[in-house]
């Protein structure tokens, strides 16, 4: 397994890391994800630590908190062999104090975080969403305390925009708080949208991204392909609502580059799609889900090989859409893109 340093902080991380949304999975979301039980996630994890997979990924608001409980539960006795990365500011509740990252709740979730992983720290704390409410001078100090506290060592953030990004990163260096170090953020072979203003951002100020959903919300498994209807046991059935959208030519055109890759180099549709990621700049890591060993053990074999040039050529070709404006005319007029060459 590959390590990289998580942005410009000293923690390193496996360029594989396990997404534990499928434990423990209750309501119409979740529970279409996965129903993982205690049991079959210690042997989960056992999988992932044998492949040097130490990083997993969980948030409070998954199956309303029993995902850290079942990861804490798979975890027991090992806690120094693992990193644990959760989430928090989405709703969990209608009542005025059960949404976003004031001081009060932030230190309230964390507590109740910690209780359900058995843990005593998280190692990576990322707010799951922006609080516009919420001053941002409030929350990057509460954080500090946070860390001060030794509950949380490394802090992030994702589904940021950009500029409030920056805002935080600027507003951190004036005032002497630690500097957020990652963005959890939607990137695939068709959700290039991350690569406009994150990616620039993130290479420049020393945010590494943690992708989630690298496969398209379960479009790019292999099992969609033009012309044919959603296969049966596909959670896209019950899911498809949530899912960030995709038109289908384009879908159907991605599909086509990988299946070609697949053919040349004897690997599956989804080791295709992972490797490709980990050779976009600034990621650190790829969050992989799993609803049993077998899926697991594909997704691990997108690492220990790389994609030709060529190979990544085509996938950026076929990928690849025009940008909103204002980035439009830095692809379309040569003026404009030679004052900013792509990072690729």
């Amino acid at each position: 397994m590959e390590y990289r340093q998580l942005g410009s902080s000293g923690l390193r991380v496996p360029v594989l890391s396990f997404g534990a949304g499928t434990f423990g999975g209750s309501g119409p979301l979740f529970s279409a994800w996965g129903r993982t039980d205690a049991a079959e996630a210690r042997r989960l994890v056992d999988i992932c630590l044998e492949a040097g997979v130490n990083l997993f990924d969980t948030a409070d608001v998954y199956s309303d908190g029993a995902s850290e409980q079942v990861l804490g539960e798979a975890i027991k006795g090992r806690r120094d062999a693992v990193l644990i990365s959760t989430k928090t500011g989405l709703p969990a509740g209608d009542g005025p104090h059960d949404w976003g990252v004031s001081r009060s709740r932030l230190i309230r979730q964390v507590e109740a975080a910690l209780r359900r992983l058995g843990t005593d720290h998280i190692d990576l704390l990322q707010l799951h969403a922006l609080d516009a409410s919420t001053p941002v001078e409030e929350v990057l100090g509460t954080l500090d305390t946070l860390v001060a506290a030794g509950k949380v060592r490394y802090t992030g953030v994702s589904n940021y925009p950009g500029w409030q990004l920056m805002k935080a990163l600027a507003a951190a260096d004036r005032d002497a708080r630690p500097r957020y170090v990652a963005h959890q953020v939607y990137y695939s072979l068709i959700g290039r949208a991350y690569e406009a203003d994150l990616m620039p951002l993130g290479a420049d100020q020393g945010v590494g991204a943690l992708v989630w959903s690298p496969l398209g919300w379960g479009r790019l498994t292999g099992k969609i392909r033009r012309g044919a209807p959603i296969p049966e046991g596909s959670r896209l059935h019950e899911t498809a609502i949530f899912a960030p959208p995709v038109e289908d030519e384009h879908l159907y055109r991605v599909v086509d580059a990988l299946e070609a890759v697949a053919g040349e180099t004897g690997r599956s549709v989804p080791q295709i799609a992972i490797n490709w990621l980990l050779q976009r700049p600034t990621v650190a890591s790829v969050i992989i889900g799993a609803r049993n060993e077998e899926q697991l053990r594909q997704n691990l074999g997108a690492v220990g090989w790389s994609l030709t040039p060529e190979q990544m050529a085509l996938l950026n070709g076929a990928s690849d859409v025009l940008p909103p404006y204002p980035h439009t005319p830095y692809r379309q007029q040569e003026g404009f893109a030679r004052l900013n060459p792509p990072l690729v």
